[in-house]
């Protein structure tokens, strides 16, 4: 068979590759991309030689490689061969280009989840609660790094306990002991990648697929997926200006076996609203008596300013029903991704056996870092100055979303968090959230709808607006232009 199309080699004797291995590469290539099909006649040694200015005994060896690897065959007085019993080519290299994100296999279901964009500077963000790295104690962080890599290397760069830091753990302990009532040591706990690898850890441990996991009405998408990932099925509670509303929960559990309730009693996800001891009081025994797992996510309990902040429902679970989240990554910065689970020590042993297996374990020399921290009090004192700071800040963002948003937007400071929940629309006259979310854009400040936090995706006349992450005057400046991208009315 003669040789379908005309195709292209070249060799460069500056290269560290034999010029042999650098024509038989060449080939192959063309024999995958297409330009040379199952069949096709070679061009002769000597012609070959000629065209690329080398040895004729080049080209043969380089016969010889192709051959030897299959893609050619030699054929006595007819000449080389491609090869008859490659499968076709795929495709050209222009079609392998446009569908490069082609996959040639089944994938699962996608899941609902939040994205962390990155924004160029001067853009101000307000969809997040996450902490200001600017406030970061990074040199005594870096010390602290410094100096358990200089002490501990040897040990904390190999496999270690897959519980985390045993200094962190105590450390951990210590303060959930003497600042949040529970009664923990170190081996009650588990040090993770962040709250949501925590609650990954957790979904892996009790969720069998089919299983019904509650979560709240209004609560984050990330949290959501993490159980959908594990083949839960999801039911929501209400939301209600107390937090969960805890008598839906109990009439769920009379119709479903509920296999955990995912809450956030503290300040809820998104809306802020502290839930009272009494309803605390009767979510434990709910759950004690349907033998429900309550998932506590604590995500933000340093961050409150109005008294003295609400004990967590694990500080009152006599029954062994509470699995407690808790993180310093608000505290210190998103990126170094510290979380923690304090549970029943049968369960924080099986939710380790498992991080064995799919993380083996977190960054050990961070962890031990921390730990530092928290033994000289340098954590402590930073939380502080962070809560000073913050509670600056929400006093300005509800301040300025008055001035500026006053007849659109209604807020009222919430007693601890690191984000206010404002109402939109007044007079009767709705807005539409995702339009002004656009036309914000346009002018360089990120917000959006709370329709992202709904289970049912359905519309909220809600705002949740960050303050951590920007100073007060940029704050100022970003709800500023949030009112110049509102619609005209």
């Amino acid at each position: 068979m003669a040789l379908r199309r005309p195709f292209s080699l070249a060799v460069d004797p500056a290269e560290e590759l034999p010029l042999y291995l650098q024509l038989a590469r060449g080939i192959a290539d063309a024999i995958r991309a297409g330009r040379l099909r199952a069949g096709d006649a070679l061009p002769g040694s000597r012609t070959m030689a000629r065209s690329l200015g080398v040895n004729r005994n080049t080209v043969l060896s380089a016969y010889e490689e192709l051959a030897a690897e299959g893609w050619v065959v030699g054929r006595r007085a007819s000449g080389t061969f491609v090869a008859e019993d490659l499968p076709s080519p795929l495709r050209s290299r222009r079609a392998q280009a446009a569908t490069a994100a082609t996959v040639g296999f089944a994938l699962a279901s996608p899941i609902e989840h939040d994205t962390f964009p990155r924004h160029p500077p001067g853009v101000f963000v307000l969809t997040r609660g996450t902490p200001d790295p600017r406030l970061l104690p990074t040199i005594e962080l870096a010390r602290a790094y410094r100096r358990v890599l200089q002490k501990d290397g040897r040990r904390l760069l190999v496999y270690g306990d897959h519980r985390g830091h045993p200094g962190l753990r105590l450390g951990l302990a210590e303060m959930l002991s003497s600042a949040r009532g529970l009664t923990v040591t170190a081996d009650d706990l588990l040090v993770t990648r962040g709250s949501q690898n925590a609650l990954d850890l957790i979904a892996r441990a009790l969720v069998t697929p089919g299983d019904v996991v509650a979560v709240e009405a209004l609560g984050h998408p990330v949290v959501r997926a993490a159980f959908r990932l594990a083949g839960a099925r999801l039911r929501s509670v209400p939301v209600d200006p107390h937090g969960a509303c805890v008598g839906d929960l109990e009439r769920l559990a009379g119709n479903h076996r509920i296999r955990a309730f995912v809450v956030t009693p503290h300040h809820q996800f998104p809306t802020t609203a502290v839930m009272p001891a009494a309803r605390r009081m009767q979510l434990l025994h709910v759950a004690a008596q349907h033998r429900i797992a309550v998932i506590e996510d604590d995500y933000d309990h340093e961050f409150h300013y109005e008294g003295r902040p609400v004990l967590p429902l694990a500080s009152a679970d006599s029954a062994g029903v509470v699995i407690y989240v808790g993180t310093l990554s608000k505290v210190l910065a998103p990126g170094l991704r510290l979380g923690y689970v304090a549970a029943p020590r049968p369960f924080v042993d099986r939710i380790a056996s498992i991080r064995a297996v799919t993380d083996i374990q977190g960054d050990l020399v961070m962890e031990a870092a921390v730990a530092e921290l928290f033994a000289s009090g340098e954590l402590v004192r930073h939380v502080g100055r962070m809560r000073r700071i913050y509670r600056s800040r929400r006093d300005a963002l509800v301040a300025a979303v008055r001035r500026e948003l006053g007849n659109t937007v209604q807020v009222e400071a919430p007693p601890g968090g690191t984000a206010v929940w404002a109402r939109v629309g007044s007079d009767g006259e709705p807005i539409d959230i995702d339009g002004w979310a656009r036309r914000g854009e346009q002018h360089r400040v990120i917000f959006r709808s709370a329709r992202a936090y709904a289970f049912d995706g359905a519309e909220v006349n809600h705002l949740r607006l960050g303050f951590t992450l920007h100073d007060e005057d940029e704050l100022a400046t970003a709800v500023r232009r949030m009112a110049a991208a509102l619609p005209a009315r």
